[in-house]
């Protein structure tokens, strides 16, 4: 019954994952060395960066309060809000982007309406087509990967500890930080992690936004294979590169998780 499934992880990821590797890897692995050696690569890897750290940290802040304001309501209550919440996963990045431009554009709604009280749209709107403001962004469709991973959690904690706590004299504050917190804690690095990963390696809400102005290494690779650029080499060295990055962050949550699990600290 898993062959079906074998199938597509064969021809769909294995096999062009080995085609593009060994693109990457041919002649003595030049194109790997081409772009290392690229001022623009680490640039670009330094933009990925910041919206890979901006985006997921913004979007667990937010999440969090959501997940848990939702596991306080009733299970009706809050299957009718998921499904809401649920929506923009459904959007294509190119949507969500004509959204943002729509709303925080020069000519944006929001943008026209903090003009009447003197903001300047141009410098305003400058934000949304940055790095950060790139994360702003992305922060719209992966808040909700955050809420779904978090809210089971929080609907099965027994905040009968919370209230023993503050029986004994705690500032609720407090005993979230020191009882609620730690136990949420591999989910919330696991959806960190996560939402991170999918971040660094979105391209399509970025590429309508700011076409390839922005540096950062899905635009770098996409102007490696568009109608302006042919180097196959290279763009195949670029998608080893991205994607054994986002592996790695992906591996570092699971690691985290594995260890918290067996009880062992984490270094």
């Amino acid at each position: 019954m898993a062959a079906p499934g074998s199938l597509v992880i064969l021809f769909f990821f294995v096999i062009p994952l080995a085609m593009v590797t060994g693109e990457g890897f041919a002649n003595g692995g030049s194109a790997f060395q081409k772009v290392l050696t690229d001022p623009i690569f680490w640039k670009g890897l330094g933009g990925s960066l910041v919206i890979g750290l901006t985006a997921p940290t913004f979007s667990l802040l937010v999440g969090f309060g959501v997940a848990l304001h939702l596991s306080t309501l009733s299970e009706r209550m809050r299957t009718s809000l998921q499904f809401w919440i649920s929506l923009p996963l459904t959007f294509s990045g190119l949507i969500v982007a004509y959204g943002f431009i729509l709303a925080y554009g020069r000519s944006g709604f929001v943008t026209l309406g903090l003009a009447e009280v003197g903001v300047d749209p141009s410098r305003f709107s400058g934000f949304l087509y940055s790095p950060v403001g790139l994360a702003f962004a992305y922060s719209y469709y992966l808040i909700p990967r955050v809420v779904l991973i978090l809210l089971p959690v929080l609907v099965n904690f027994d905040r009968a500890q919370i209230r023993a706590a503050q029986s004994l004299g705690s500032h609720p504050a407090r005993a979230v930080i020191d009882i609620l917190i730690p136990q949420i804690m591999p989910s919330a690095v696991n959806a960190f992690c996560l939402v991170s990963a999918v971040a660094i390696g979105a391209y399509g809400t970025a590429l309508a936004l700011v076409g390839t102005q922005v540096n950062i290494l899905p635009l770098l690779l996409y102007s490696r294979i568009s109608d302006t650029g042919t180097d196959f080499p290279s763009a195949a060295a670029l998608s080893v590169i991205l994607l054994t990055l986002c592996t790695l962050i992906l591996a570092a949550g699971e690691l985290f998780t594995l260890r918290r699990d067996r009880n062992v600290p984490v270094a």
